[in-house]
């Protein structure tokens, strides 16, 4: 039995342990099977003897002594685990003890207290009742006492009511005598029957009708403060005065004081000048731009006539404005909404219909002097006519702007905010409009200056020759010497207006800067936009400078003055260049810098494209026309003042030739510096020595053949109608193309067809036949090598020398070789 309990002992001290730990044979058995092996120390079913058995039958001596320590080694630690569970809790179990103890000793004194307690309720309900008892005989007495008490307290102050209100009438103190009055008030008039009370009425009434004066008399003084103004019309509403005439008086009052803020605002504007002034104005600036300033100098020259401006800028405007009229509008709004609005909202005033009288007199009120201000205000900013510094004008635009909403808070159906709104779109457009004019009036001055570039080589040169025939000279030298400029005056003219366009932009970009309050408004996000930056400036600009190119084709009986030629010749290549790019790039600029968004229709760039290819084409054909016209004035007096009868015999090629060919060169040298080669037809190798016969072969053999009939002269003409017929057709005035060889074809068209012209009106000689042949021959030496095709040269000069020879008196033709010998010795 002592083995059994032993071996037991350890299996209890075990199962103690499980569960101090929290694990029992539940869990136990629900995480693991349950070992049914005898063998298994930690099993339920473990056998003692079976275990000793199987150890000696399989484990040595020293296996069983390593076994022995390792069990010796677990029944010490299990036992020092269970002498400290058993000191922790012994611990815990004399602390319970203790705190039970104290409980007790406690609750046994609260037993005491509240036995004590218990006693003395009972010994105050008793007294309490005891008093009850004795006072019960004296209450009704004394509530009737503390009625009376009451009454007669109020009768005093009924009685000393007149005095009061006279003290409080001396002291100023208008506030406390209306709450007297008040109080009163209402008693006096139940009982105003009674003698007594109504000499109180009439003495009350009488001063009351007296304070009433001296604030009427106050509020119409206008000295006092706000606070002491919005008091007394408190008061006098209390006193039962008319709030119609009250809201009138308020409202007069403040206008007077925002009258004077406007007059203020009034004196910093300038009046008009009148026409004469802004002539005088003008003048010298109109002077000093035609004296000064090249085409190659960048500086902006955008400002306009100038005008009469303020003592301060436009921002300093604005500030005063909204500091002083706009300031003072809200604290008017604020007070007269407190005092008839809101207030009368409440207690007795509510029920008069107040509110909605107010409100209509302060909006009518409001809307004039807004009107008035607004008028000012944009007196002032159309004042602001020049461009240079867009800055000032969109921060004055902007702060006024911002302050406009605090009226909008105040007046939430006020019209003001948004008649604000429109003077800044209104100020916006306007400005747009300045500056395309501006631009407009740089584009033409900087024509002005390119004008004065070509001319001036002109002018030094014709004033250092000192005779006719010097100026003649002048001529192509100038010209020389003015187309060396033109591709840096194209380029120059081209960058300042480009650079101009780009300065304008940002200025205007101003106005839909993000921190700018009003371009958040869809006006400037959408119309300023799309249609007052991208068409009204920059679309506008573009056909203006397009239209005013196509000015200068017109006849200069119309412009007062001839255009130069080389002024055309620069004007088309512009446009020109416009066309193939910069057109393109400004508007893609605009639209990216300002986020255009087309919701209304825009005009698109092929159509301002072809605009300007289209002017290109009529300025480069007008320069045609007119460089044409000028060779064939020079040819059509060579002609016409020369007697072709009786000339000698020729013995050079005529001046005026030697000079068609240098003008032709002139031009080519010209035109190249602008446009491109062109394609020309194959040439032949004899090009230069192509003579030209009197008659064309077919005539030639009808009219020298060796039998002569009388109708050799009508075949001879039939014949060279004929051969008209089959002949390629010249359009003399065609439209050019953009190069080089189209430009010096269509001049030289215009001069030989001229040439022609001039020679079916004469008559000649022999001599004078032969002049032509030399002279044409001249021609066809140098001007071959301008056309597209030479064969245009050849046919035209084969005409002229057909014509010649068909208005000849006795058409004897100059030998060939002698043609020659003449033309290269020049």
């Amino acid at each position: 039995m002592d083995g059994e309990e032993d071996s037991g002992r350890p299996r209890r001290v075990h199962g103690m342990l499980k569960l101090y730990y929290g694990i029992n044979k539940e869990g136990k058995a629900a995480e693991q099977a349950e070992s049914l092996d005898p063998c298994d120390i930690n099993g339920a079913h473990f056998d003692p003897e079976l275990f000793l058995n199987k150890l000696r039958r399989e484990c040595s001596l020293a296996e069983l002594m390593d076994q022995e320590t390792c069990m010796v080694k677990q029944i010490r630690s299990l036992d020092s685990d269970m002498q400290t569970l058993v000191y922790e809790n012994y611990n815990k179990f004399i602390s319970a003890t203790d705190t039970i103890r104290k409980m007790k000793n406690d609750f046994k004194k609260m037993e005491d207290e509240m036995d004590c307690l218990s006693a003395n309720m009972s010994a105050i309900t008793e007294f309490s009742a005891r008093i009850s008892g004795t006072l019960q005989d004296q209450h009704a007495q004394i509530t009737k006492l503390s009625g009376v008490h009451t009454l007669l307290r109020k009768l005093q102050f009924l009685f000393e009511l007149p005095a009061r209100l006279n003290k409080c009438l001396e002291l100023q103190a208008y506030a406390q005598a209306v709450r007297s009055h008040r109080r009163a008030r209402c008693v006096l008039q139940q009982y105003s029957h009674l003698p007594s009370f109504k000499g109180i009425q009439d003495d009350c009434h009488a001063i009351m009708d007296k304070l009433a004066q001296e604030l009427r008399q106050k509020f119409r003084d206008g000295g006092s403060s706000a606070k002491d103004l919005s008091e007394c019309v408190e008061l006098l509403l209390q006193l039962d005065e008319p709030a119609e005439e009250l809201c009138d008086k308020f409202l007069s009052h403040a206008q007077s004081r925002l009258e004077s803020d406007l007059q203020g605002l009034e004196a910093e504007i300038r009046p008009y000048p009148s026409a004469s002034a802004v002539k005088d104005a003008s003048a010298p600036r109109l002077s000093s731009t035609a004296a000064a300033g090249s085409p190659t100098d960048n500086s902006p020259k955008m400002s306009t006539i100038p005008s009469p401006t303020s003592n301060t800028d436009i921002l300093e405007f604005i500030d005063r404005g909204c500091n002083e009229f706009v300031s003072s509008l809200c604290l008017v709004i604020a007070s007269y909404q407190e005092l008839f609005i809101n207030h009368a909202q409440t207690g007795e005033l509510a029920s008069k219909n107040i509110p909605q009288m107010a409100n209509g007199k302060l909006q009518a009120f409001v809307g004039d002097l807004a009107a008035r201000y607004f008028s000012l205000v944009e007196r002032r900013i159309q004042e602001e006519k020049g461009v240079g510094d867009n800055s000032l004008l969109v921060r004055a635009l902007d702060r006024f702007h911002r302050r406009l909403q605090a009226v909008a808070k105040l007046l939430p159906g006020s019209p003001v905010p948004n008649q604000g709104t429109e003077i800044v779109i209104r100020a916006a457009t306007e400005r747009v409009k300045q500056y395309l004019s501006a631009l407009q009036s740089f584009y033409m001055d900087s024509l002005t200056d390119v004008r004065q570039a070509l001319a001036t080589p002109r002018l030094s040169v014709v004033s250092a020759s000192g005779g006719g025939g010097g100026a003649l000279l002048g001529g192509p030298a100038s010209s020389r010497d003015a187309s060396n400029s033109l591709p840096e005056l194209l380029s120059s003219l081209s960058a300042s207006i480009l650079n101009q366009i780009k300065s304008v932009l940002a200025s205007v970009h101003l106005f839909t800067a993000k921190d700018i309050a009003f371009s958040n408004k869809p006006y400037f996000k959408g119309d300023f936009c799309s249609q007052g930056v991208r068409e009204s400036l920059v679309v506008s600009f573009i056909k203006f400078v397009c239209q005013s190119s196509r000015q200068f084709c017109e006849s200069a009986g119309d412009k007062g003055g001839s255009t130069p030629p080389a002024l055309l010749l620069l004007l088309s290549r512009l446009c020109l260049d416009y066309e193939t790019s910069t057109i393109s790039y400004i508007l893609t600029l605009t639209d990216e810098q300002f986020l255009v968004q087309h919701h209304s229709p825009v005009t698109p760039v092929t159509t301002l494209c072809t605009e300007a290819r289209e002017a290109a084409q009529k300025l480069l054909n007008h320069y045609v026309k007119v460089q044409g016209l000028i060779i064939s004035q020079m040819l059509r007096k060579s002609v016409e003042t020369r007697d072709w009868v009786n000339t000698i015999e020729p013995r050079n090629v005529r001046a005026v030739m030697k000079r068609v060919v240098e003008d032709t060169t002139s031009i080519d040298v010209q035109v190249g510096l602008l446009y491109e080669e062109g394609v020309r037809k194959a040439h032949s190798s004899d090009s230069s020595k192509r003579t030209f016969s009197v008659y064309s072969s077919s005539r030639q053999q009808a009219r020298y053949a060796a039998s002569y009939t009388p109708s050799a002269p009508m075949d001879t003409n039939l014949l060279s109608n004929i051969h008209k017929l089959f002949s390629e057709r010249i359009d003399i005035f065609s439209s050019v193309e953009f190069n080089k060889v189209s430009v010096i074809t269509g001049i030289i068209k215009i001069s030989l067809k001229t040439f022609l012209e001039c020679v079916r009106l004469r008559t000649f000689g022999r001599y004078g036949l032969q002049q032509i042949q030399v002279d044409c021959h001249y021609l066809q030496m140098y001007l071959w090598r301008f056309v597209s095709d030479e064969n245009l040269v050849h046919f035209l000069l084969d005409e002229i020398v057909g014509s010649s020879a068909h208005r000849c008196l006795d058409p004897a033709p100059m030998e060939q070789s002698v043609i020659e010998v003449i033309c290269e010795r020049g």
